[in-house]
């Protein structure tokens, strides 16, 4: 049995190719549960492979012929190999994170073959500190990251006695398997495409919130679209080939420094960010004098709206930051992305949803569109990177006694968007994933010492720490 394919999903299937793989993935450590024999890591694969029943979001695989008259649709795999999907790894040795970021890279690069079902996970030993990794990507036409992340919370629990927790791809009772109530991201073009098409009552007000946008836009103020980011090293076409790094830092940490200048959390993260990505192109001698433009997808509560989203709010718009990176105080950098941060928010805050999400495809056409229309390097970058952060748990959660003690993101680089930065929480920290085109930004771990530098200058200038 066929079922079609929405256009979202389907914009995501066409625009991949060899250089722009189109999926998602994400990197948990576990720890072993005490007690734990030298068998346990072999027995934690075989739980995750030898599943009775696969739920049908990951049987289905995309297909077109004849009798779909050229359209894509999902189809059910009658042949559903579990040893291709699910497979154990082990690292060289030493066993380092290194060796363990080196290994998801490699597996991040490859695309998933429109054979089989769009998913891969892996369980990963060799670690010198004993922990097992577990490394698993499915393509954004299946799920988006925080689909992905609700996907990994609900087969895990807080006790952690508890046992016979399943994989996340069995089947069984409902679980929290879509982006949530609201609209993520990924959604927001083709619901602004339905929207307006509609010429629901609702979208009556587009126009004059459309020539606001605009006119902000063009004087380079924040706003759902931008017309001035620089040309970067990011924003090139890409290779195939990826680099991944991560690290975490606690939240309170990070809270600390916004508690003493007035500030977000959101707000920090996007500074920490900020100076590492200045100090890292001061490097490379690649440094624009105009600053950087990051969008990034905020949770709002939307006038008149009753849906809930993904992100905390009621309604999911993306918001075009001005990154301050070419002023050298971190305090400044700090205070000007507090106040595009505030701009953006307050403009889209003043919208209706449908308003929100109209903006924010307008915004993001650019960047859409150059890759279906194979259009990298005519269309100016809108923006110069993604920064995003998704909520995590706040407690310790546990798949059948092995304690989750970090959870890290790997996102989607994109020709003429070589550097993706997703950020998310748990049980007290916050996890940076960075995910480039391993030619396009090169040493792309340095970034990590940048974060570091960058947290302990705002604390300086915060005077805490």
């Amino acid at each position: 049995m066929v079922s079609p394919i929405d256009p979202t999903a389907t914009g995501f299937l066409l625009a991949e190719n060899r250089n722009m793989p189109m999926h998602v993935g994400g990197l948990q450590l576990f720890e072993k549960p005490e007690g734990a024999g030298p068998e346990y890591i072999r027995e934690m694969y075989e739980a995750m492979r030898d599943v009775d029943e696969i739920a049908p979001l990951f049987l289905k695989h995309p297909y077109r012929s004849v009798r779909t008259a050229g359209q894509l649709v999902w189809k059910p795999d009658l042949q559903f190999d579990a040893h291709h999907h699910v497979r154990h790894s082990a690292l060289p040795a030493p066993g380092r994170y290194r060796e363990l970021f080196e290994l998801c890279s490699r597996l991040h690069s490859t695309r998933l073959a429109w054979e089989r079902p769009l998913w891969e996970a892996h369980v990963i030993e060799g670690l010198e500190d004993g922990r097992v990794a577990l490394y698993t990507k499915t393509h954004h036409a299946l799920v988006d990251g925080v689909s992905a992340m609700r996907l990994l919370q609900s087969v895990l629990t807080t006790d952690p006695d508890r046992r016979g927790m399943p994989a996340p791809w069995a089947a069984g009772p409902p679980r929290a398997r879509s982006g949530g109530d609201g609209p993520s991201l990924p959604e927001i073009p083709v619901q602004a495409l339905r929207s307006a098409l509609a010429l629901t009552a609702e979208a009556a007000g587009l126009p004059g919130a459309l020539v606001r946008t605009l006119h902000k836009g063009v004087r380079n103020e924040t706003s759902a679209v931008s017309f001035h980011a620089p040309r970067t090293i990011f924003n090139q076409s890409i290779t195939g080939a990826r680099r991944f790094a991560a690290e975490d830092w606690p939240i309170d940490r990070l809270r600390g420094i916004g508690k003493a200048t007035g500030t977000t959390l959101n707000d920090v993260v996007m500074a920490m960010c900020s100076g590492a990505i200045r100090a890292y192109l001061l490097e490379l001698d690649a440094l624009p004098d105009t600053p950087l433009v990051a969008m990034v997808p905020v949770g709002l509560n939307a006038k008149q709206s009753h849906i809930a989203s993904a992100e905390g709010g009621n309604a999911v718009g993306a918001v075009m930051v001005q990154l301050a990176t070419d002023l050298a105080d971190p305090a400044d950098r700090l205070r000007a992305i507090h106040d595009s941060m505030q701009a953006g928010k307050e403009a889209l805050s003043s919208m209706t949803q449908v308003q929100i999400l109209a903006m924010s495809a307008l915004g993001q056409a650019p960047m859409i569109l150059a890759p279906l229309l194979r259009m990298q390097g005519i269309v100016r970058p809108p923006y110069n990177l993604i920064i995003s952060n998704v909520p995590g748990p706040r407690t310790a959660h546990y798949w059948n006694g092995a304690r989750l003690v970090g959870t890290y993101p790997l996102s989607i680089p994109i020709n003429g968007m070589a550097l993706n930065i997703t950020c998310t929480s748990y049980d007290g920290r916050i996890a940076f994933g960075l995910t480039g085109c391993r030619r396009t930004v090169p040493h792309l771990q340095r970034l990590l010492v940048h974060l570091e530098d960058e947290v302990a200058a705002l604390e300086k200038a915060a005077g805490v720490g």
